[in-house]
Parts: structure tokens; sequence; C-alpha cells
């Protein structure tokens, strides 16, 4: 985290950053911008901050790090709606009997949903790996519809399981992931010896990178210092008279990575770090930590089928019905419609991709407390093309300690609500031509709110998008950008603060689209060709219609 200076375009006077109002972020990008921009060589040229941060390759978000198309597994097990009150058992034994088939390149095989409305007062969970929950469609005369019924659970949970139930495991990412792999996990560690680590950065120095090969699965680790808490000025939150902990002291936020290449004590990263790390607030040192590879389910995907439940017109604090639950590595999910549903889809793990999911509630949620309908909470996680159609509501928000990539890409919000990062400092999310133009879009610092959220994003990017409002703001030493993008980023204190708007973050062609339309397909098709952009379903990183 290095102290340095941006240009920042601001009209303080009016207490708004006009951001525009004249372009239409969904044209085609004709600006530039002077943070990523295509060079003469044809080729993705990006501008450094003084300390070295740079906007990050997002292109490793999605399913097996981007770039690869969703199976289409062969149907193992069609199940049939059985006409009785609850159709939860004859789903899951329909699951367990695929899960009992045997792994074939990853792969067991499809569970069919034939068309008709399937009652089920239970947690339909995948547990294994290799298994597929298909409907025969989402809308239309051959939609299969899971109706939730009962007492409030999830619908769908994607995850490992104790025993046959559907009490699962839930291995954790960010900050949870560091402080639960134990001691049997660790292999290696050793201290990252450069003096300032950029954002975006891939290879560093390390002490010693004996027992380090690539392949290996590691953790880059922060340790969380009160003096790192001192320069975040978050050190001082108060709510209701009483002192409220950001981040406790000797916690350990991680990035979960693999090596690439190690070369003497030069280690390289498949992903780019999406945190910066600044010796002066690390002391003593960020860490590099061999474990071994997190158990979780991979190669699951649920895709097709619609799940509704009763209106919930309440508090999400009271239990609620929730649509999908995905806690994996390399699974997916596509073509999925939401009604009524509540905190309706999280995802947890790596290289997880939610395609064409769209949320729709009618019933309003009650009170300021609200309810996020995508948690994306992984690492390398990508939404693309989904929707959300509500009010008070969070559109999406991230988690604590979380490092991305993270992207939301050709999403459409409906409503008055916002799509924000959330709470406890989560690094490295891309905004990529979403729309939410009677809402907003977040990268704040929060800061009594929710018991002391704080800041809660550092080098996120908001990339040619379209909002009736943004609160984009400039954590120290750290970047957040707004490019190319419609709408008015407004300035803002700490809530519950009485002090003076926070700086807002690095604001580039206001109100004109830049090019690259798209910088996630931008950066996928210069890392693996224009034939990764025709699996996830386009054909050029400046054409974004068939939505």
């Amino acid at each position: 985290m290095g102290s340095h200076k941006k240009p920042i375009h601001r009209i303080v006077a009016t207490g708004l950053l006009l951001v525009a109002a004249c372009a239409a972020a969904s044209a085609a990008g004709t600006g530039q911008s002077q943070w990523v921009r295509i060079g003469a060589d044809g080729k993705l040229a990006y501008k450094t901050t003084p300390a070295g941060d740079r906007i990050m390759d997002f292109s490793y978000a999605g399913y097996h790090g981007g770039g690869v198309a969703l199976p289409d597994l062969p149907v193992a097990r069609t199940v049939r709606p059985s006409g009785q009150a609850d159709d939860s058992d004859v789903i899951q034994a329909g699951i367990d009997e695929v899960a009992r088939l045997p792994l074939r390149n990853g792969f067991r095989g499809a569970v069919l949903l034939a068309p008709g409305t399937f009652r089920c007062s239970r947690t339909i969970t995948i547990a294994a790996s290799g298994v597929v929950l298909r409907g025969s469609g989402s809308a239309g005369a051959e939609v299969s519809t899971i109706q939730l019924t009962g007492a409030p659970h999830v619908g769908i949970a994607v995850r490992l399981a104790r025993g046959a139930g559907v009490e699962g495991v839930n291995p954790p990412s960010g900050e949870r992931l560091a402080s639960q792999v134990g001691s049997g996990s660790r292999r290696a560690q050793t201290t990252i010896v450069d003096s300032y680590v950029p954002s975006g950065a891939r290879s560093f120095q390390v002490a010693s990178a004996a027992g380090l090969a690539a392949g290996d699965t590691v953790l880059v680790e922060r340790p969380v210092t009160e003096a790192w808490i001192r320069f975040m000025q978050m050190d001082d939150l108060v709510r209701d008279g009483r002192r409220q902990t950001w981040i406790r002291p000797g916690t350990r936020i991680a990035a979960e990575r693999t090596i690439a290449a190690v070369s003497g004590n030069t280690v390289t990263l498949e992903v780019p770090v999406s945190d910066s790390y600044d010796a002066k607030y690390v002391s003593p040192g960020a860490t590099l930590v061999k474990i071994d590879p997190v158990p979780r389910v991979s190669e699951c995907g649920v895709e097709h089928l619609r799940v509704e439940c009763p209106p919930q017109a309440f508090n999400h604090t009271q239990p609620h019905f929730q649509a999908l639950r995905i806690v994996g590595q390399d699974c997916w999910s596509r073509d999925v419609v939401m009604d009524e549903t509540m905190n309706s889809v999280a995802v947890t793990g790596k290289r997880i991709t939610l395609e064409r999911l769209t949320v729709n509630r009618r019933a309003k949620h009650q009170g300021s407390s609200k309810p996020a309908e995508f948690a994306p909470v992984g690492t390398q996680v990508l939404l693309d093309r989904c929707a959300v159609n509500a009010d008070n509501v969070w559109f999406s928000a991230t988690g604590s300690g979380g490092a991305g990539p993270i992207v939301l890409l050709n999403c459409t919000f409906h409503g008055n609500g916002r799509a924000e990062s959330h709470q406890r400092w989560s690094t490295g999310i891309l905004y990529d031509n979403c729309r939410a133009p009677e809402g907003g879009i977040e990268l704040r610092n929060r800061g009594s709110m929710g018991s002391g959220h704080g800041w809660t994003m550092g080098f996120g990017v908001v990339w040619n998008c379209t909002a009736g409002e943004y609160i984009v703001q400039d954590p120290p030493g750290t970047v957040n950008w707004l490019i190319g993008s419609t709408g008015t980023n407004r300035l803002a204190p700490r809530p519950f603060g009485s002090a003076p708007p926070l700086p807002a973050g690095i604001v580039d062609s206001p109100g004109e689209a830049v090019a690259p339309q798209s910088l996630y397909l931008a950066q996928l098709a210069e890392r693996l060709g224009l034939g990764a952009l025709k699996n996830v379903g386009y054909e050029s990183p400046d054409r974004l219609e068939g939505r």
C-alpha cells in the first residue's frame, strides 16, 4: 500500500462528480482510457500508479479460469414430478444414484428434471463431483420448476456433505480460508521479501523457494497489523458510542493461488494478486504458504430450471427461502430463474461461472439492512448476463477479505438497490458493462455500518457501465477506478461521521464509453484468443449484443 497521487475530476461545489449524461455505455466504446488502452501494436497497454499498481488481468475469472465452454453432460437419470406433496426425496435419490457412478474425465452425468412442478420441502444437495442438476427449461411450456415449500431453506446446495444428509462443510475463502487452513495442511511457508508487491503482479521474490514447485496450491497471506489499520484510518470506528472493529489485528487475509513457475527465489503465480503488499504495513512481511489443495466438489452444475417460493415481504434476518449455494471449484450455474427468493445466490470457492441467472422479487424486502441477491465470495468468479429485478436489496455484495478476480459482466439490475462491495477489505472486482439505471454501484467506505464494515474494496474497476448513481472512493494507498461510465459519482462522507466527503476514486473518460467495450473480454482474447470468447458466448470484445 504505497501512497501516491492520482488525477481526480471533482466538482466539489455541488458535492457531485458528474460522470456524465450523454453517451450510453452500451454503445461501442470510442474513447480511450489512460489506464487500459489498445496500443499501437494492437495489444492492451496498462498505466501504473507510481507505486506500480495496475488494473489486474481479470480474464482468469470463471469456469476453469476463463474462456472454457461450460460442458453439456449426458443425461444419466430422469426424474418426473411425483404428484405427491413433496418431491425432495425423489430428486435427491436421482442425484445420489448418479453420484455413485464412476468418474470419467471428472464427470458422472446429469439428472434431468422433466417438465412440471416439483414441490420441495428440503434442500436438494449435490455432494459429489461431476454431477449436474438440469431442468427442461427455465420458461415456456417445457419449464421445470422447483417450488420451495415447508420451513424456509436453501433450494439447491452444491457442496461437500457429511454422511448422506444435507448438512455440509463449507471450505471458505479470503480471511476465513486463512484462519481455517490448519497447521496440518500447511506444507511450507516463506516470507515475501520485496518491499512492495503491486496489485496486478504475478511474480515476486521470497526468502526461500525451497519446497515450492509449479502446480502447488498456495496462499498469499496479508497479516493484518495495527500499523495498517491506522494507515487505512480504520482505528476510530464508533457507532452508538461503542467502538467498532474493522479487522482484528493478527488476522490473516489470504488469496488462494497456484504457482506457475519457480526460478531461484522468484515465484510466479498463474493468476495475479488483487491486493498490494507494502512491507511498511505488513511487518514482519506478507507470506507465501504452500497448502494441501482445498477439498471441494468440482465439475458440478445447476441449469435450465426455475426456483420459486412464497412471497417474502419481511426482513432477511428472519428465516427465509434461498435459491442456490455453491461451494466448489470449476462449477457453474446457467439459465436459472428465481422468483421471490431472498439472499438468492451465494458462491464460495474457486473458478465458478454464473451465466444468465435472474432473480425476480415483487414482495418488497422490509428494513434498512438488505439481502444480497448475488454474493460472489470466492475467487475467480464470473457473473455473466445475470439480472436482478427488485427493490431494497443489494443486487450483488462481496464478503470480508475476499481476493479477486471477481467479474460482473453484462449484468442488468432494475430497482432502487445497489451492487456494492459490502465489508472489510476485499480486492479486485470488475463491473464490466453493467446496468443499474434506477440504482447504483458502490466501491466505498461503509464506516461503522454493519458493526464496522469500513473500507470494503480496493483495486476495483467500474468499466463502461450505466447507473443512476455511483459511490466510487479512494482508500489510502490504493485505487478504485470509474472508467467510461455514465451516471453520477456522488461524493460521500464516511457513514455516521461528520467529516468532509471522502476522496473520489480515479474517474477516467466520464460519460464516454472507452475501447475496448468489454475489458474482461479483451483481456480474455489477448490471453487465450478469440476462440475463448466464442466458448463463453461472445464474438468479440466490442460485441455484447445477444443479451
